[in-house]
């Protein structure tokens, strides 16, 4: 059973459930058709479809499976269906990819690195000074202590205290991306030359993020007061951001990749504490309810909201760790036409250079191309 990443489960706006893209969107889907056109053209041939050109490869793939970086499935493959929406693409994890998520850790490399690793600490320690979060570990016999005592004590934290940090977390989450995606459009513009991928999967990173946040917007409405704080931490990061990415690129996606480590984390954590049944509040099946059904897929719990968004975050890591190791003037962004499945960077911090260079030829492989 496949279940939808978060920004699937969110419906349009109250009334509507979104129509799903099924593996990629239009316009990266016309692109790929062009391509496919243009190689069977000079192949004397008429142009393929991507089902065609997935159905031609499949034994193919097959024979290599043993010699590829990573293990082609729904969310990795060529797409074979596409269905007109505004929204980007996003990821479609079956149960297993869910539960396959680690809390890994990329080593700096250097200096940069370091002080990337360090901001994302200083701002961690603000954040959770502000929100009351501490990292107490749980006595031995927890699970006999009454859950408010729990809460008293400082070990856990109440369902409103996770949905006040996640709130502020995913809209401060959201702006990396957009400033990423912005300044290397206009890059594009400037020196008049293709971008190599990078501005899509900034773009599909920002509106993920933005997708967290109003459905969990769902559940709880913030108050004036704290959307000040937003306004204002909001302000502040974004101009912070973008004059850092025009300095150095590579050592802002490193930042991200650190900030995604720390939301694992953070979801790791929640998730312990729902299947440790810490967090009541939260054992309504969203799905069946009047409120929430309008806005979530079948029978959909809040642990499946959780599981998806920390899959959705893991996949921010593996990719800005991985954006980190390459050169943002001239390299290819390898998650331009496909991404790895849950098993690879649910388990795996990044690509290095080499790997996601292996990984962009695979992709060619896949799509049939020379």
């Amino acid at each position: 059973m496949h279940r939808p990443s978060i920004a699937l489960l969110l419906g349009r706006a109250s009334t509507t459930v979104f129509q799903p893209l099924a593996i990629r969107n239009v316009s990266s889907t016309i692109a790929r058709r062009a391509a496919l056109s243009t190689a069977a053209k000079e192949a004397g041939k008429p142009a393929a479809s991507p089902n065609q050109v997935s159905a031609n490869n499949a034994s193919e793939t097959q024979t290599e499976k043993h010699d590829a970086l990573t293990t082609p499935t729904a969310a990795s493959t060529v797409p074979t269906m596409v269905r007109g929406d505004w929204v980007l693409f996003h990821p479609v994890y079956s149960s297993e990819e869910l539960k396959s998520v680690e809390v890994l850790h990329q080593a700096p490399k250097n200096l940069a690195d370091k002080v990337a690793a360090g901001l994302v600490k200083l701002a961690r320690a603000g954040f959770d000074l502000v929100s009351g979060y501490k990292h107490k570990p749980l006595p031995p016999d927890y699970k006999q202590w009454p859950i408010q005592k729990l809460r008293d004590e400082g070990y856990i934290l109440d369902d409103k205290a996770w949905l006040l940090r996640i709130l502020f977390l995913e809209s401060i989450a959201g702006v990396p991306g957009m400033v990423a995606a912005t300044l290397r459009h206009l890059q594009s513009l400037r020196l008049m030359r293709r971008d190599s991928g990078w501005i899509h999967t900034c773009l599909e990173e920002a509106e993920n993020e933005r997708m967290h946040l109003m459905t969990f917007m769902t559940l709880r409405k913030p108050s004036l007061p704290f959307r000040a704080l937003i306004l204002g931490a909001q302000g502040v990061f974004y101009n912070l951001f973008f004059l850092s990415y025009i300095v150095s690129p590579k050592t802002c996606h490193r930042f991200v990749g650190y900030l995604e480590e720390e939301a694992v984390y953070t979801y790791t954590k929640c998730i312990k504490d729902l299947e440790d049944g810490l967090i009541p509040e939260w054992y309504a099946d969203y799905g069946n309810s009047a409120h929430m059904k309008k806005q979530l897929i079948g029978d959909a719990k809040m642990i499946d909201v959780i599981y998806a968004v920390r899959s959705d975050e893991t996949t921010h890591r593996f990719v800005n760790h991985s954006l980190a190791n390459l050169n943002p003037s001239n390299d290819v962004n390898p998650f331009a036409l496909r991404e790895p499945d849950m098993h690879t960077k649910g388990k795996q911090i990044a690509f290095e250079r080499d790997e996601a260079e292996a990984y962009v030829q695979e992709s060619h492989k896949l799509l049939g191309k020379k």
